[in-house]
């Protein structure tokens, strides 16, 4: 056995798949237990100007917009101000023509996924994407459910049907993966410092007090 210097294909890359950001609405986060609501903005936040910094493809949805669960999160439409939100009725969006549509336009068959509730709406489309041939990623850190059980329940579900769990700094970090790599290098450490944490702190730190580049 001989080692390559190359990367696993199923590491992500910023052209290879498309994001789904679904129903991150104000109704559906009120009950959201399993996940801190800021830890959640957060980590939507993360995705949302990733996918913006990477110019993933990427669709945005709602449920019941306007009778119902309410706008998107605010970090979500800051990053894609002018994007198209396709909302619905229906608890599986999968089953909505008019998203199955645009997913086809896109042409990707590796998905990055999340959204509330995970056990519902997140759920629902994963398990469809995956019996029909398409490679799926979870975020489960930017996916919150009523309660800490009905989010793991649904994240093992998805994980035996065979879903890839991923994080949402995880997710970044993946797609920069060169800090050599100059062109994504200022999205990467920006969104790093703004919404990393203590990782973010330590950008920040390096760069202030070494130039650390």
């Amino acid at each position: 056995m001989k080692a390559i210097a190359t990367p696993a294909k199923a590491l992500l890359s910023p052209k290879d798949h498309a994001m789904m950001l679904i129903d991150h609405q104000s109704q559906m986060a009120f009950n959201t237990k399993s996940i801190d609501i800021t830890n959640l903005r957060t980590n939507v936040a993360i995705l949302a100007q990733t996918a913006k910094g990477f110019k993933v493809p990427t669709i945005l949805t709602t449920i019941s917009k306007d009778t119902f669960a309410g706008p998107l999160f605010s970090e979500i439409t800051e990053a894609f101000p002018d994007a198209e939100v396709t909302d619905r009725t229906l608890l599986n969006g999968w089953e909505d023509e008019n998203l199955i549509r645009r997913i086809n336009a896109l042409g990707k068959d590796r998905l990055v996924i999340c959204g509330l509730w995970t056990s519902v709406c997140c759920m629902g489309p994963v398990l469809s994407a995956l019996e029909q041939g398409f490679e799926v990623y979870v975020v489960t850190d930017a996916c919150g459910d009523c309660t800490a059980e009905a989010h793991e329940r649904a994240v093992e579900r998805m994980i035996q049907a065979g879903a890839r769990p991923i994080t949402a700094l995880g997710y970044l970090s993946e797609l920069q993966r060169d800090w050599a790599r100059q062109e994504t290098y200022d999205v990467t450490t920006g969104i790093a410092k703004k919404y990393g944490g203590a990782f973010g702190v330590g950008v920040q730190y390096v760069k202030a007090m070494f130039g650390a580049h």
